[in-house]
């Protein structure tokens, strides 16, 4: 029956992509005409109604499990999870959450988390020859956790698989320069913190950019993990910093977060304990954002992972811990606010490297009236990215220093 399952699997996914090759250009959704519906027996179909048909490619993922729809390319803006899912938090079905949006450059990505096993039964996109207008048509049918678990992964296919888990070429600033990498959370698909007027992505991407032209100015290297838009997920992240053999990894979010006194700007390190409950719940929410996007983790090790925290916490704590007091200081020091215990520590997966200081700054939080005030203001906003580059500086000068008397 396993092998039965996966082979059904398999074949709709070339179904779909040879059906689809011909088709091309951007689609718009109509969130009208959209739906998911829970039927009898375990079946559940999805209905994706769209200006053109285009290319796209439909699998399953596991651990937890997710259906994955990838387009090239469909413009989501104007849906809503509430159109698809319906309102009624209490009355959700099968499909228990769905995001859409951005993935790579050129790609768009579907993630519907599952309540129960389900696999693909049928698959199609018919276009009205008439119109043009296409329809994508899921059915979703009940599985075992057997039969689910042997028809998950992510399709190995070259033509549609670009690196999306693989650092990109970046050029490498001279070995005498002082590289710092700023990293601005989330992205693409995955949105991060909300509010109705602003989310995380967009408002920490224009911080990264104000931050990185300061720090130009003063003669330092700056490298982004995103330019854009896009989804780069956590290990990628990592990875840029490393390629570019950055002398420091700076991750910037302002989340959202009910609890433990969750406003003002707060800078964290790397620890295997968190420092209270609210990190705790915090560092949890960040390390999930492959897990939105829908990424195979598929054979991440976790014994690896506690490695890197290991040595992490050995070679680069007091180097780590001594530039969050900087920032915290300089932050203060362009009137913040401050969160009234500023530094704070978790187990943030982004921040694993083992030989590159890295902390993580909430500049402030969307649950907070006044943070939000201050974030959307583009006067504040370039206060604190200067008092940010001056505190980066005065880190890099006082950690050569540090280095030389230990050299003694």
């Amino acid at each position: 029956m396993k092998q039965l399952i996966l082979s059904v699997i398999i074949g709709l996914f070339t179904c779909v992509q040879v059906s689809a090759q011909e088709l091309t250009a951007l689609a718009r959704v109509d969130p009208a005409a959209s739906k998911v519906l829970d039927g009898w027996w375990g079946r559940t179909d999805i209905t994706l109604a769209l200006s053109q048909g285009v290319p796209y490619r439909v699998f399953i993922l596991d651990a937890p499990a997710r259906l994955v729809v990838d387009f090239r390319e469909v413009d989501f803006s104007g849906l809503k999870a509430a159109d698809l899912l319906g309102s009624d938090e209490a009355a959700k079905g099968r499909i228990s959450a769905v995001r859409f949006g951005a993935f790579q450059a050129g790609w768009s990505r579907l993630v519907a988390d599952l309540a129960e096993p389900m696999v693909p039964r049928e698959i199609g996109m018919p276009v009205d020859p008439d119109t043009g207008r296409a329809m994508l048509e899921i059915t979703l049918k009940a599985a075992t956790a057997e039969e689910f678990a042997a028809a998950a992964g992510a399709p190995r296919d070259p033509a549609w698989t670009p690196a999306f888990l693989a650092a990109p070429p970046l050029a490498r600033p001279d070995a005498d320069r002082f590289v710092v990498v700023l990293d601005p959370g989330h992205g693409g698909i995955d949105p991060g913190a909300e509010t109705d007027e602003v989310n995380e992505k967009v408002l920490m991407l224009n911080f990264a950019q104000t931050m990185a032209e300061a720090l130009r100015r003063r003669g330092v290297d700056v490298v982004l993990t995103r330019e854009s838009d896009v989804f780069v997920s956590l290990e990628t992240r990592v990875a840029i910093a490393h390629q570019v053999e950055a002398d420091l990894f700076i991750s910037l979010h302002a989340d959202s977060l009910q609890q433990g006194g969750a406003n003002g700007a707060t800078v964290y390190t790397l620890s295997g304990e968190a420092s209270d409950a609210a990190t705790e719940h915090l560092a949890a929410r960040h390390n999930r954002s492959d897990i939105i996007a829908g990424a195979d983790l598929t054979g991440s090790d976790d014994q690896v992972a506690q490695v890197l925290l290991d040595l992490a916490r050995q070679e680069t704590e007091p180097r780590s811990a001594a530039l969050a007091m900087t920032l915290a200081e300089g932050m203060a020091a362009v009137g913040g606010p401050m969160n009234n215990r500023p530094l704070r520590e978790a187990g943030f997966s982004v921040l694993k490297s083992a030989d590159i200081p890295s902390v993580l700054v909430e500049i402030g939080f969307l649950s907070s009236k006044r943070d939000l005030a201050n974030l959307g203001d583009p006067v504040w906003r370039r206060g604190m990215a200067e008092g940010m580059a001056r505190a980066v500086l005065a880190w890099r000068d006082e950690d050569a220093a540090r280095a030389g008397l230990v050299r003694q």
